[in-house]
């Protein structure tokens, strides 16, 4: 066995040795003269691209979000309660005849799967008797169509003046109230609207607030989804 030191040995024979230079080892053959050119995305390309999906977002949110309301509202039932509010259902030909006539009108108007019309007396004074008329039906546009019936009564009974949003209350939709003329003299008015019922109201001998209060409490008493 040789004492030569292991550094004394030779290096047997075989491949050169590699040769390490200071450019890049390249790990693919493809060349790169031939790569198609790639150009920076511009900062002004990155914001529109970023405000464009965001966009489509928020839209898709919202039909998202409007169509689960359709679905919500879209199947309704108005009920006529014997008693609503503290007031009390009208049964007399006179009242009948009334309700009847204003829910044709109405539906002259806007077609309804199913019209409505009752009249509920105020125990205190028959001069504050309510008058309903409405129907359901699918509406897309709530709020357009409820504009589009008060246009309608302000050509019979004169101009409906001071329209104005209130609270809808649990129900949800729209609702308007409003003034307008009568033989009585002014007197409220009030509608709702949502995906699946329309209603008027009418409320003599009480101001707008007032009426618009009592039409949410009736609301809520007469209608079911």
């Amino acid at each position: 066995m040789s004492d030569a030191h292991l550094t004394e040995r030779p290096v047997d024979g075989g491949s050169d040795p590699v040769e390490l230079t200071e450019e890049p080892i390249e790990l693919s053959r493809r060349d790169p003269a031939q790569e198609p050119e790639r150009r920076p995305v511009s900062r002004r390309r990155k914001i529109v691209l970023a405000a464009l999906l965001a966009a489509g977002l928020a839209g898709a949110g919202v039909l998202g979000l409007g169509g689960w309301r359709v679905l919500q509202q879209k199947d309704t039932t108005l009920g006529q309660p014997t008693e609503v509010a503290g007031l009390v259902r009208d049964d007399s030909e006179r009242a009948r005849s009334t309700a009847d006539y204003l829910r044709d009108g109405l539906a002259a108007d806007i077609e309804l799967d199913r019209g409505y019309g009752a009249v509920y007396s105020d125990r205190g004074d028959a001069k504050r008797s309510v008058l309903l008329f409405g129907g359901t039906t699918l509406l897309w546009q709530p709020e357009r169509d409820l504009d589009t019936l008060f246009g309608l009564m302000a050509d019979e009974t004169g101009r409906v003046a001071g329209l104005r949003e209130v609270d809808a209350g649990q129900l949800g939709g729209v609702m308007k109230c409003g003034t307008t003329s009568g033989d009585g003299g002014d007197f409220a008015v009030c509608g709702w609207a949502d995906h699946g019922s329309v209603v008027m109201g009418m409320f003599p001998g009480r101001t707008v607030d007032a009426a618009a209060a009592l039409f949410r409490d009736i609301r809520e008493s007469v209608q079911t989804r």
